[in-house]
């Protein structure tokens, strides 16, 4: 009876190349003699019987043209037309002479992969070979995002909509959150977002950028305003509205307060889940464009009243 080398390789007759080599591996680790040297006389004839019909299988298989041949006329295909044998002018796979893989006697390991056990391992993906490392399988690559989000939500926190492109004609768009706090040139990463890969997606880096504000600056955590003030308040005292992220707050101008004097209001800054900023008030004195001629006298008359105050004669150089 015919051998069936679909049925000696154990796939099917529609099997792909890849699934004939896989298997053909396995196999072929399976019944290599050298692999059963310690065993009796019977079982080392059985193994080199059974190596040889898989290596006569996976020799016309493997082969596109000897393959369409064996299965339009069986494993007689080579007897058609002067077919020759299947390893095509008497030579063997591995370089060795003679129609036969083992010739007129057995070949070791070193003979068939090229450096002992190391090369078999290496033929056949069981591992690496000596001195070589496997590469691992590579993720995708990282994809660079650069955003602007106003001073307001850098301070508060929320939520910015981006979109990007993952490569491949897809284009996607994600809303993400930005955290409290969150200063210009930080970075927020999104993982899995990437490119896709072997080994997994990349990551989304993106990259935040704080707009300015009309009226606030800040510093780490501490935010700064500057609050205009008249002549009146400065002098008398007064109680004066701030807006802030947290709400407008009254705060107290002591009576006498000069232009450029600072307040500093504690926890009104930006507070983080563990830490809060202070909010410091800058006071500037306004003075109005134009003074009619009642307030110029009074003004006259308070300049007077408050010359020994201002101590010009103590600036130097």
């Amino acid at each position: 009876m015919a051998e069936d080398y679909y049925k000696t390789l154990g796939v099917a007759r529609g099997a792909s190349i890849e699934e004939i080599q896989k298997s053909y591996r396995k196999l072929a680790r399976r019944y290599h003699p050298d692999l059963h040297a310690d065993k009796d006389d019977r079982e080392k004839k059985r193994a080199k019987e059974k190596f040889q019909q898989v290596q006569q299988a996976y020799d016309v298989l493997s082969d596109e043209k000897k393959r369409r041949m064996y299965d339009q006329f069986g494993s007689d295909f080579d007897k058609m037309g002067g077919g020759g044998n299947p390893f095509g002018g008497g030579g063997n796979p591995f370089g060795g002479a003679g129609g036969n893989p083992f010739g007129g006697g057995e070949i070791d390991l070193s003979q068939l992969f090229g450096g002992g056990a190391g090369g078999f391992e290496q033929m056949f993906g069981g591992g690496a070979g000596r001195g070589q490392a496997r590469r691992p399988a590579a993720k995708g690559d990282n994809i660079e995002q650069k955003i602007t989000v106003p001073f307001a939500t850098a301070v508060l926190g929320g939520q910015h909509q981006i979109s990007f492109d993952r490569g491949n004609g897809k284009h996607e768009s994600l809303t993400i959150k930005i955290p409290v706090g969150i200063e210009s040139g930080k970075k927020i990463r999104l993982k899995g977002q990437g490119r896709s890969g072997p080994a997994g997606d990349g990551d989304l880096l993106v990259t935040v950028n704080v707009s300015g504000h009309p009226n606030y600056s800040r510093s780490g955590l501490n935010l700064s305003v500057t609050a205009p003030i008249s002549i009146a308040e400065a002098a008398l005292g007064a109680k004066i509205e701030i807006p802030t992220p947290h709400g407008t707050i009254s705060v107290t101008v002591p009576a006498g307060t000069s232009s450029g004097k600072s307040l500093r209001l504690k926890g009104m800054g930006i507070k983080t889940s563990n830490k809060s900023g202070d909010l410091i008030v800058h006071l500037q004195i306004a003075i109005p464009e134009e003074v009619s001629d009642e307030d110029q006298a009074l003004l006259e008359q308070l300049s007077y009243a408050w010359e020994s105050a201002v101590q010009r004669e103590e600036l130097v150089w």
